[in-house]
């Protein structure tokens, strides 16, 4: 048993459910929690569910039901004394940590909380934050140096990595602090290292602040793990012994990756490859990689569409990219460019095949239901990711030389299957999951 913002909740469940119960609160309800905390996953004597441990509504578990009724913009729980107000910590390294806290933030909103994002890298002040993107950057422009640090330093938890994570909280923390007494906060939820390490330091100084981290890296970090945290999410079980590594009675649930609501509602193919001008019986590769646009897409790009197949190009957030791509799709009608678009929904759905980098465009690829071919571009955390997407199914690894590239690209289109329906995988799971998450701190169905 532990104490969570005044809460006593269970330890640790080692498959991701909710271990026990969630206790009364030990603090009075004047703080701001109602008295009597319900919990999501039952109490002992309640009627069960068979599967799932927890008490039945109309033959479905409570988080189930729960999910269905947020889903269908029915609410989830009872109207409480006060609306929830969270804070997630992001930081803006490429997209995949912003796209995690916007999923957050809409699943909270549909508990009731009013949630805001922060930037951790531009909590640095000044130059820091930009010198931060530029030290990473040209980390991994040197073959073998990023790798070095993950692997060394940053998995083991090395004296580097825990210089690196002094030196952040010293620009961070006053930061912090000053957003979180301006603006009071009942939940903090990083998605980023340098805001969890900073969150850790401050908590003491805020009576009632539950905190949680949350990483979609199969391998979670040294940074990532600190004495402060009441829950950890992570996406896979791997994951939750990373964390443990360091912090052997950690609260950790595994949940599965949220994805962003559009994607859970893209256009058939046919109706995808009819806006973009494409045969319906054409092959049909979607080409991106990252907001960077890292590796040698326009390369792959060319090499692929002189194959005969279409290539759906995204550059992202790179602009010399974008320009290149552009000018390769004068010369090679088979290669449709786009810079940074909100389109990727539909880009996914005209494809055959997701050609891309180990991230979070590969849980956007799984829900409509499209294979992956993924680039092994991404060193450190990018090559732990590549292993869990291959561990997943429905994904094949090449290397980055357009002429390799283009090969397992031409295989994996004679294996896959046409594509039967618009939505491979729903909403449900992600809501059942998070909000049993939630409840084992706190904030369970009627908080």
């Amino acid at each position: 048993m532990a104490q969570i913002g005044g809460i006593t909740v269970s330890g640790p469940s080692d498959n991701g459910d909710p271990a026990a119960t969630v206790a009364p609160p030990t603090r009075p309800s004047t703080e701001g929690r109602p008295a009597g905390v319900a919990s999501a996953v039952g109490r002992p004597g309640d009627d069960k569910a068979p599967d799932r441990g927890g008490p039945v509504i109309n033959g479905l578990a409570v988080e189930e039901a729960a999910a269905a009724a947020l889903l269908a913009g029915a609410g989830a729980r009872q109207p409480a004394t006060r609306r929830g107000s969270a804070l997630l910590l992001s930081g803006s390294l490429g997209m995949g940590h912003d796209v995690m806290a916007e999923a957050c933030g809409a699943s909270l909103a549909r508990r009731g909380f009013t949630a805001r994002t922060a930037d951790s890298l531009r909590m640095l002040g000044g130059r820091n934050g930009s010198r931060g993107e530029k030290v990473f950057r040209g980390m991994i422009a040197v073959p073998g140096l990023y790798d070095a640090v993950h692997f060394s330093q940053m998995r083991t938890g090395g004296r580097l990595a825990l210089a690196i994570e002094r030196a952040s909280s010293r620009y961070v923390v006053p930061a912090l602090r000053q957003e979180l007494t301006e603006q009071p906060t009942d939940l903090v939820i990083s998605i980023f290292a340098t805001g969890a390490a900073a969150t850790s330091r401050v908590k003491p100084e805020f009576p009632g602040l539950v905190t949680a981290v949350f990483s979609t890296d199969c391998c979670v970090h040294r940074l990532w793990v600190h004495d402060n945290t009441d829950l950890y999410l992570v996406t896979s079980q791997t994951a939750a012994r990373y964390v443990r590594r360091f912090a052997p009675g950690a609260l950790v649930s595994v949940v599965p990756t949220p994805v962003r609501e559009p994607f859970y509602d893209p256009p058939t193919q046919e109706e995808a490859r009819a806006a973009l001008g494409i045969p319906a019986d054409a092959p049909c590769v979607l080409l991106m990689s990252g907001s960077w646009g890292l590796g040698p897409l326009v390369e792959g790009a060319a090499a692929m569409a002189a194959a005969g197949i279409y290539v759906l190009a995204v550059a992202g957030r790179n602009k010399p990219l974008a320009a290149r791509l552009t000018a390769l799709a004068e010369r090679q009608h088979k290669v449709i460019p786009f810079g940074f678009t909100d389109r990727i929904p539909a880009l996914m759905a005209a494809s055959d095949l997701v050609v891309t980098s180990s991230g979070d465009t590969c849980s956007e690829a799984r829900v409509i239901g499209r294979d992956l071919l993924l680039i092994d571009v991404v060193p450190g955390h990018g090559r732990d990711n590549l292993q869990k997407e291959l561990e997943r199914g429905h994904a094949e690894v090449t290397n980055t030389d357009p002429v390799s590239l283009t090969r397992s690209a031409l295989a994996c289109l004679d294996r896959v299957k046409p594509p039967s329906d618009r939505v491979a995988i729903g909403p449900q799971a992600w809501e059942q999951a998070f909000g049993s998450a939630l409840a084992q701190i706190g904030f369970g169905a009627h908080w």
